[in-house]
């Protein structure tokens, strides 16, 4: 299905100029607020200068910039759920509506391939994954060319820096699906072995990759682990080497829950609406992960108790080393690294604030640069490097 362009639905307001010379914007998406704040981040200190605001819709929340640079894909996970095409002004930051495209079901994550020709979706509550072209001219104009059936609760998809394999995390299904991206007909093929499981209870949620592509780690959203896998870069095929806890005993934390299965659609009215029982106990429930550019240190999110924990990264063998956790904004859902490696941006769901971190390139301690306002509802992160 294709959607005409709409730019009622999406409008840039009042634009702020920011720091003379600047080439690294950040992007900041509010799902509550259903806005976009762009921000111009000095690349010397960090600090961030509000640029401007774009109203993309409610429940604005993944994002993914385009590989050339010159458009950022959004998701919008309420009725009709669909993906924007922005344009993005290297000059200014400033986004423009392009494109809007159908998506099969509300979307919690996307990515593109390597190339920039295609969009990966994954649907939480519908247990698929869709993937999307992109044109040449960089915009999502057509509905899914595929869509695949998943495992309970499909979280994240991400294509290896080879651009020849696809990962999918099943949080609810404790699987990670293994695929091969056919280079001629733009579709995925299930890998041989199809999936990898996790230590059941984990619940996979997003995937980063070691910037020599020899290993790739998985954060679980219940129990606050990261699961480093070695790729096989002939096969594309995964093997666990080591499980890391990220959350120390001493925060108090279980295990979390994954949510049942859905009713069939027949179940009786009663049981369709019955609630789960009241759970008191302080459960972990762990968000995002990030690797630096140079992969010596990778980072994680737990937003129960609001702290990125900081992992430090074996060279050769990518093996992990916990070293410690930081206090960050409330209820942290998204984390980025900017292309230099020396700066960590964090949103927080229920926090009014987005904040910069200074990253040590000796040992990767965090060092707050600033807090800045931002839309409620803040969840995503991209930022965007010009030459």
């Amino acid at each position: 299905m294709t959607l005409g362009i709409t730019t009622a639905m999406a409008i840039l307001t009042a634009f702020v100029p920011g720091p003379a010379g600047a080439k690294t914007f950040v992007y900041v998406s509010a799902a509550t607020d259903g806005m976009i704040d762009a921000y111009a981040m000095d690349d010397k200190t960090g600090e961030l200068t509000p640029t401007s605001k774009f109203d993309a819709g409610k429940m604005v929340m993944p994002m993914t910039v385009s590989p050339d640079k010159k458009h950022l894909y959004a998701i919008i996970r309420s009725q009709p759920y669909r993906v924007l095409s922005l344009a993005i002004d290297p000059a200014t930051g400033g986004l423009k509506q392009d494109a809007v495209a159908a998506l099969p079901d509300s979307m919690p994550y996307v990515s593109t391939d390597i190339t920039g020709r295609l969009l990966f979706t994954s649907s939480y509550g519908g247990n698929k994954l869709a993937v999307l072209p992109i044109n040449a001219e960089g915009l999502v104009v057509d509905g899914a060319r595929q869509v695949i059936a998943t495992g309970r609760n499909a979280h994240s998809i991400v294509n290896d820096r080879s651009g020849k394999y696809v990962f999918a995390t099943n949080l609810g299904s404790d699987v990670i699906l293994q695929f091969v991206l056919n280079p001629q007909t733009g579709m995925l093929e299930p890998n041989d072995p199809p999936s990898v499981k996790t230590t059941s209870g984990f619940g996979p949620r997003h995937i980063a990759i070691s910037p020599d592509n020899k290993s790739v780690y998985v954060i679980t959203e219940l129990t606050g682990h990261v699961i480093h896998y070695t790729l096989d870069n002939a096969k594309g095929t995964l093997s666990e080497m080591e499980s890391i806890a990220s959350v120390p005993a001493s925060a108090g934390l279980v295990p979390g829950i994954a949510p049942p299965s859905p009713l069939p659609f027949n179940a009786p009215l009663a049981s369709a609406v019955q609630k789960a029982p009241t759970d008191t106990e302080p459960r972990i429930w762990a968000a995002d992960i990030g690797i630096t550019p140079d992969g010596k240190f990778l980072y994680t999110t737990e937003r129960k108790t609001s702290t990125i924990a900081l992992f430090s990264v074996a060279s050769g063998t990518g093996k992990l080393t916990y070293i410690t956790n930081f206090p960050t904004e409330k209820q942290p859902r998204g984390i980025r690294i900017d292309a230099s490696g020396r700066f960590l941006i964090a949103s927080g769901e229920t926090s009014d604030k987005v904040a910069v971190y200074a990253i040590k390139q000796t040992d990767g301690t965090l060092t707050t640069v600033g807090r800045y306002p931002v839309d409620a509802g803040a969840n995503w992160i991209e930022i965007i490097s010009f030459p």
